[in-house]
C-alpha cells in the first residue's frame, strides 16, 4: 500500500495534564511527535499516522475524539499516556468514540538513565503507570480495543500497529461498502443465505439484488473494439493454448462481460457481486474469467448468491493491500485421505483469484457441466505452497461468527492435466481430522476466502472491532 495514495489516516492522541507545568507539557508534544514521525519513516506501518495536540483536560478528550467521528480520513485512533492523565477526564469522550481504538503502552525512553534519574525524569515519564489508568477507564467503560505493548522503535511493536491498522482500514471500507447480488442464491442452500439487515447494522455494508438484466445491458453495450483491446492483454498476460475460433469466440465473450461487469460495478459504486450458474438469462456463459480478474482488482466476490464471502472477501483485499501473497475466493473441494498425507484440494469451477498463481496462469476454455450455457473461459493455474489461512464468515441468527484455519499450502502430488480449474491443495492445522471437525462443528461454510497476504492476527483485529466471534483452528 502507498500511503501516498491514501487519504486515510491514523490520529495519535497523547494524554498528559496541566499538573506537570508548560515545560513538561512542550517536552511531552515533541516527544509524541518524534513517535509519530519514527512509525511513518520505519516502513512497517501502511498507514500514514497523524499526530494531534496533547489533550490535558475533560473537553479536550471530547473535542478530539469528537472530531475522529466527524472527520472521514479518521479510520481510527492511536491512544498513548506519556505522563499520567487522570481517566475521569476520558470517560465522556471514550463513550462518544465511534472509531477504534488502540492504546499503545509504551514510552519515550528505552532504557532507565541510572546514574542520573530524578523526579523531573520520573514526572515526565509516567507511562508504567499512566497508561494503567487509561486501561481501567477502558475495561470499565468495556471499551473494545486493542492493546500494543513494548518500545516504540521495536519492530513486533511496530507490526502490532500495522495489523491493527489494516483491520481498521478494512472496517472503515465496510462502512460505506455495497455488494451486488446479480440473480439469486442457489436454490436450497442455506449457508450462502442469511440476514442481509442484521449484516448492515453489524458491519456497515450493504447487500442488494439486481436481475441479471441488468448486468446483460452492460454487456451488451460493450463494442467489438473494446473487446478486441482485451483480448489482446489476455494474450500478454496469459498462455492461451487453444486459439480456435470456437475457444477465441469464448474468450472474446468472456470479455465482453467482464468490461461489462466492470461498468456495471463502476457505476453503482460496488465493492463486491455475487453470480448463479442457475441464473443466467442473457449471458452467454457463467462469468468465471470476469470474476477472477475482477477479484485481482480488489472486488469482493461469492459465487451461488454468497453475499458474506464476498464480503469478507472484500474486507480481507483491503487488509492484505501491498502485502506479499494474494487472497481469493475459494471452496474446500475435494480430500486426498491417505493416511498420514490427508490433503485439501480447494478449488471452484472457475472463479479462484490470479493474485494466489504461483506461476503464469493459462486461459483455457472447456465445458462447464452445469447451468447450461456455452464452455466458459478460465485462467488455469497452480497457488504457491507455504503458510495460508481460511477463513469463513457465518451467521447463526443471534449473531455472526468468523472461523478461521491455518493451513501449510504445499503443491499437488502430481500433475492435475484434465482438471481445468485453478486450485490449491493444503494440509489444514494442526491436523486434517482435527481441523475439519472443529470446521464442521463450527457451522464453516464450503465457501471461504483463501490467503497467503494475512495472519490470523489480522483476523483477529477485525472481529475484535466488529465485536463479533472468531473461532481460530490452529497448531
Amino acid at each position: 500500500m502507498d500511503k501516498t495514495d491514501c487519504t486515510k489516516k491514523v490520529w495519535f492522541i497523547t494524554g498528559s495534564q496541566h499538573l506537570y507545568g508548560e515545560k513538561t507539557l512542550k517536552q511531552v508534544a515533541a516527544n509524541a511527535q518524534t513517535i509519530v514521525k519514527h512509525l511513518n519513516a520505519c516502513g512497517v506501518i501502511c498507514l500514514e499516522i497523524e499526530w494531534q495536540p496533547t489533550v490535558k483536560t475533560a473537553d479536550e478528550v471530547t473535542a478530539v475524539l469528537q472530531a475522529a467521528n466527524a472527520d472521514n480520513n479518521c479510520i481510527g485512533v492511536i491512544a498513548w499516556m506519556h505522563t499520567f492523565s487522570p481517566a475521569k477526564m476520558w470517560i465522556n469522550g471514550l463513550k462518544r468514540l465511534q472509531k477504534p481504538l488502540l492504546h499503545l503502552h509504551t514510552q519515550f525512553n528505552q532504557e532507565i538513565p541510572w546514574k542520573n534519574i530524578d523526579m523531573d525524569f520520573m514526572n515526565l515519564n509516567q507511562s508504567a503507570h499512566g497508561d494503567r489508568e487509561f486501561g481501567f477507564i477502558c475495561t470499565r467503560l468495556d471499551i473494545t480495543r486493542k492493546v500494543v505493548t513494548g518500545y516504540w522503535q521495536d519492530f513486533d511493536v511496530q507490526y502490532e500497529i500495522d495489523v491493527w491498522i489494516r483491520a481498521a482500514l478494512a472496517w472503515n471500507d465496510s462502512q460505506t461498502m455495497k455488494i451486488a447480488r446479480i440473480g439469486d442464491n442457489m436454490r436450497e442452500v442455506a449457508v450462502t443465505e442469511g440476514n442481509k439487515v442484521s449484516a448492515q447494522i453489524k458491519f456497515g455494508y450493504s447487500v442488494n439484488g439486481y436481475g441479471v438484466s441488468e448486468l446483460v445491458k452492460y454487456v451488451d453495450a460493450v463494442s467489438d473494439a473494446e473487446v478486441e483491446a482485451l483480448v489482446k492483454c489476455y494474450a500478454d498476460l496469459y498462455t492461451i493454448p487453444d486459439r480456435s475460433e470456437l475457444a477465441m469466440k469464448s474468450i472474446k465473450d468472456s470479455a465482453r462481460q467482464e468490461i461489462g461487469m466492470r461498468n456495471f460495478l463502476k457505476d453503482g459504486s460496488f465493492a463486491g457481486f455475487t453470480t448463479t450458474f442457475e441464473d443466467l438469462a442473457g449471458l452467454y456463459q457463467l462469468p468465471g474469467l470476469a470474476s477472477q480478474r475482477l477479484m485481482a482488482e480488489g472486488y469482493g466476490f461469492g459465487a451461488e448468491g454468497d453475499w458474506k464471502t464476498a464480503a469478507l472477501l472484500r474486507t480481507m483485499k483491503v487488509m492484505a493491500q501491498g502485502l506479499p501473497g494474494g487472497t481469493s475466493f475459494m471452496e474446500d473441494y475435494t480430500y486426498h485421505l491417505e493416511s498420514g498425507r490427508e490433503r485439501v484440494l480447494g478449488a471452484h469451477m472457475l472463479e479462484v483469484c490470479p493474485t494466489i498463481a504461483a506461476k503464469k496462469p493459462t486461459l483455457e476454455v472447456h465445458p462447464l457441466g452445469i447451468g447450461g450455457k456455452a464452455a466458459p473461459a478460465r485462467l488455469v493455474f497452480n497457488s504457491p505452497a507455504g503458510p495460508a489461512l481460511n477463513a469463513s464468515l457465518i451467521e447463526l441468527g443471534d449473531g455472526f461468527r468468523l472461523i478461521v484455519n491455518e493451513v501449510e499450502a504445499v503443491d499437488p502430488d502430481q500433475a492435475l492435466p484434465k482438471l481445468p480449474a485453478a486450485r490449491a491443495v493444503w494440509i489444514p492445522k494442526p491436523d486434517f481430522h482435527t481441523a475439519t471437525r472443529h470446521w464442521i462443528e463450527a457451522g464453516g461454510a464450503h465457501h471461504s476466502v483463501y490467503t497467503q497476504a494475512l495472519k490470523t492476527e489480522h483476523l483477529a483485529d477485525y472481529a475484535d472491532i466488529a465485536d463479533i466471534e472468531i473461532v481460530v483452528i490452529a497448531d
